[in-house]
């Protein structure tokens, strides 16, 4: 590049830093001029066939309820059908919906602030990229996971007020991608701070199949790739059927480890094991590789859910357990938000986000499927947090305390970005 160039690029971006910081500044002073609570819209809910995508969203709301109660919040989602409206107006009965262009409008015009939720990556950078045509006024983005750039989502992510990364490997990958935003930083996946609970539907399925608080622990499936077309119903497209084909050779080397684990855990302690899923295509998973093929005498203490169940009834039924393993990444942030040791046995085709588990100090609790001697490890680490549920309990508390650490350092980012307080 040549210094003219470099210059007039220079020239372009402090152009355009200033336009943005002076329309960020009108926006979020706004509040105050007028003597009323400053008004986010949250971005999340991206779908409800996986508690884990669902809990994005309560968690981040209970986080606003706790460290910025002033704010007004819109929630602006992608998808709360299946039950998950009602659930989530039930534990946040102040919170606004944008469901329709009409109501969307609105918020884009009575709002100050847009805050892009958890999950995998920037699930909304189309919505984000509305935002900030339309309105000029500031944003900011929540816990995400990132493993591709593209030019577009360089120039969001700068021009954030901040970006929280839900595993350190996507915020190193963030600057290594040429993003400046003024706050990059590690902030935990919001389904941390998720607190749902159906306690009745909980302590119903558990008083049916005779499984007593503290006295089992929890088991998730998982195949490499959802099978999203099967969860739809859709025909299968090519990628379908690659994906379909990976997941399904490495399905005996997957759940292996965990069937161990199971009969360990039933033959060497009082626990029973509760088999259950974090979407809808795991309750079928969890029969095949993990009920049928158990040996009689253990299969006595296994209870197999076979419905799929919302994120209220999931975290109503962990709090009860002694303790969650397998191949999911949410039921286990849920169970360390909660006080209940959770085990996460993750492969690179769940992107970086398992690595979170190291960053918030339980990297022995951490395995890579991919790795034979990290896969030597989970039966006896699943087998000692059953011997011994104190000490893990406290184990999970230090994780606990530094993830309650830093979400109250992001909020206040969050409210300073709103310039209240």
């Amino acid at each position: 590049m040549s210094p003219l160039a470099s210059l007039n690029r220079r020239q372009f971006l402090s152009a355009g830093l200033a336009a943005t910081l002076a329309a960020s500044l009108r926006a979020t002073t706004a509040a105050a001029a007028d003597g009323r609570p400053p008004r986010i819209l949250l971005r999340s809910s991206w779908q409800t066939v996986n508690i884990g995508d669902i809990a994005h969203t309560p968690g981040v709301l209970r986080l606003l309820e706790d460290h910025l109660p002033e704010a007004e919040v819109t929630l602006w989602p992608g998808n709360v059908g299946n039950g998950v409206e009602a659930m989530l107006r039930r534990r946040f009965p102040k919170v606004r919906f944008a469901l329709d262009k009409e109501t969307v409008a609105r918020a884009f015009d009575e709002c100050d602030f847009l805050l892009h939720g958890s999950g995998p990556s920037l699930v909304g950078q189309k919505q984000v990229a509305e935002w900030k045509a339309k309105t000029g006024k500031p944003y900011g983005v929540y816990g995400i996971t990132i493993g591709a750039m593209t030019d577009e989502l360089r120039g969001l992510l700068t021009a954030a007020r901040f970006a929280f990364f839900r595993d350190t490997v996507s915020l190193q990958f963030a600057k290594d991608n040429g993003v400046t935003c003024p706050v990059m930083e590690f902030g935990p996946d919001g389904a941390f701070a998720v607190d749902l609970r159906n306690d009745d539907a909980a302590e119903k399925f558990l008083k049916e199949h005779d499984l007593a608080r503290g006295k089992f622990l929890c088991c998730i499936p998982r195949l490499r790739y959802t099978p999203y077309w099967k969860i739809h119903n859709r025909k299968q497209t090519e990628e379908d059927v690659r994906r379909f084909a990976h997941s399904t050779s490495l399905k005996e080397h997957d759940h292996a480890p965990l069937r161990q684990a199971i009969i360990e855990v039933v033959r060497n302690t009082d626990m029973k094991v509760l088999l259950c899923p974090e979407d809808q295509s795991q309750m079928d998973v969890a029969k095949e590789m993990l009920f049928d093929p158990l040996p009689e005498d253990v299969r006595k203490r296994v209870v197999h859910r076979s419905t799929y169940w919302l994120t209220d009834e999931a975290l109503s039924t962990y709090v009860r357990s002694a303790g969650l393993f397998g191949l999911e990444m949410h039921s286990p942030i849920m169970c360390i938000g909660n006080g209940v040791p959770a085990v996460v046995c993750r492969f690179s085709e769940q992107t970086s986000k398992g690595f979170m588990w190291r960053d918030i100090g339980l990297e022995d609790w951490l395995f890579d499927m991919d790795k034979e001697d990290e896969v030597a490890r989970i039966v006896p680490t699943v087998l000692g947090i059953a011997k011994d549920p104190a000490l893990a309990a406290a184990r999970v508390q230090a994780a606990r305390e530094f993830v309650q650490q830093r979400q109250k350092a992001t909020m206040g980012t969050l409210r300073q970005s709103l310039k209240i307080g």
